[in-house]
């Protein structure tokens, strides 16, 4: 018999709050956290907008001398973290830690820590490059210094999969719960990526919104007019538990994780399959692992980056896989207001997916309004609605042609 995975806590740093049910309201009033940077000066960047995450004050939670040995990026993983386990109401102190681990992804990890120490060589030589150099930027610090927090030392690892990293991290995280390596992991991703060379390499790409004179509306997922993605920073991560761990601590369970699947596109390096045929799989490798059928799936959260091919191959796979039903199917995408959180967007995404389920309330797509006939589906254009459904999926796809599909829904009942 399969063990079973519920989700019994969330976490969330974004550029619209950094605790989830401030996330979750502002989401659901359809606002936006996209603005002009501040973290340093755009000028002379293709793209001058991003999603920041504003205020940050990590010292509530982290002691000031641990801040900073800590690159942007793990500051958020590990906020998130320690919100999404108190949100679970685990004490570790009571588990077997042997048995409890962290898998965080992350597209680029200490970007930021890699910029600085690298103009301080050029500046001063090397003998002034920081001694905290590689622990803040290598891409598995997060996970590390989240399992130091809490002791864990069970499974922990990172993953680096571009912009399908969180996914990837949960879907790893599930399979070790799945075949008895763990009962508890935390999962999911973070990024801090909102930095002049992270935006000066995307921009060069020509893959970020140029529409720097109105940046709430620049993330416009699926609509005809939308000209790139918005770059953006923050964590999402959730609290992965065997469902009976879960029932005898009494724990709160929000959802069960009911299947995943992973694919690669196999065609280019960061454009998607323009038919969708990698992402269609990876969602009907989902359905399968959760013996799901495509008309119980009553919301998918998109990819949906705002990227003119992305969109649209991404309708073409949901089309695919859903065929008659895929019209009445409820569609959003969460990028339309935070922008793109690359590594981190699935941990996040999921967190929005779980919240969903648990509220009957399905978020918008905002900024969308001129209809494109090649994303004909329901975006839930520009206001939130109340829907009540049993079953969801939450997509991630990243450059490399990673496809990582999530499927969570209402506890069953019986053994699965």
């Amino acid at each position: 018999m399969r063990r079973r995975v519920v989700i019994t806590g969330l976490g969330a740093v974004t550029p619209l709050g950094c605790k989830v049910s401030e996330f979750w309201e502002r989401l659901v009033r359809g606002e936006s956290g996209i603005r002009r940077i501040s973290l340093f000066d755009p000028s002379g960047f293709r793209s001058q907008i991003g999603g920041e995450v504003v205020g940050w004050n990590p010292e509530e939670y982290i002691p000031d001398k641990e801040v900073k040995r800590l690159d942007r990026f793990s500051q958020f993983a590990l906020v998130a973290a320690i919100d999404a386990v108190r949100d679970a109401g685990l004490d570790f102190s009571k588990e077997d830690v042997s048995r409890c681990g962290a898998i965080i992804g992350s597209g680029v990890g200490g970007l930021r820590e890699i910029e600085l120490q690298h103009l301080r060589l050029l500046d001063k030589g090397p003998d002034k490059v920081s001694a905290f150099t590689v622990p803040k930027m290598m891409a598995n610090a997060a996970s590390g210094q989240i399992s130091i927090h809490f002791g864990l030392t069970g499974p922990t690892a990172a993953v680096a999969t571009a912009c399908a990293s969180a996914a990837n991290a949960v879907a790893d995280a599930v399979r070790a719960i799945r075949h008895d390596e763990a009962d508890v992991i935390i999962a999911g991703g973070s990024e801090a990526a909102v930095t002049p060379l992270g935006l000066a390499a995307f921009g060069a790409m020509r893959a970020l919104s140029e529409r720097n004179d109105d940046p709430p509306r620049a993330s416009r997922p699926f609509d005809a007019q939308r000209d790139g993605f918005v770059l953006s920073e923050g964590a999402g991560v959730v609290v992965l538990e065997e469902l009976e761990h879960a029932r005898a601590r009494g724990a709160r369970i929000y959802v069960e994780f009911l299947g995943y699947g992973t694919t690669s596109d196999a065609s280019h390096i960061t454009q998607p399959d323009k038919d969708g045929a990698g992402a269609a799989r990876a969602m009907q490798l989902a359905l399968r692992d959760g013996q799901v059928d495509p008309p119980e799936v009553g919301y998918i959260n998109a990819h949906g980056t705002s990227t003119p091919l992305g969109d649209e191959a991404e309708t073409a796979a949901i089309r695919r896989v859903f065929g008659d039903c895929a019209r009445k199917t409820s569609i959003s995408s969460t990028k339309s207001q935070i922008g793109h959180l690359l590594g981190a967007s699935g941990g996040v995404e999921l967190v929005v997916t779980v919240l969903a389920l648990c509220h009957g309330v399905i978020p918008p797509t905002i900024n969308y309004e001129y209809p494109d006939p090649n994303c004909d589906l329901d975006y839930t254009p520009n206001v939130a609605r109340e829907r009540k459904v049993s079953v969801a999926l939450s997509n991630s796809f990243g450059f490399g042609g990673h496809n990582t599909c999530l499927l969570v829904g209402h506890l069953r009942n019986g053994s699965s």
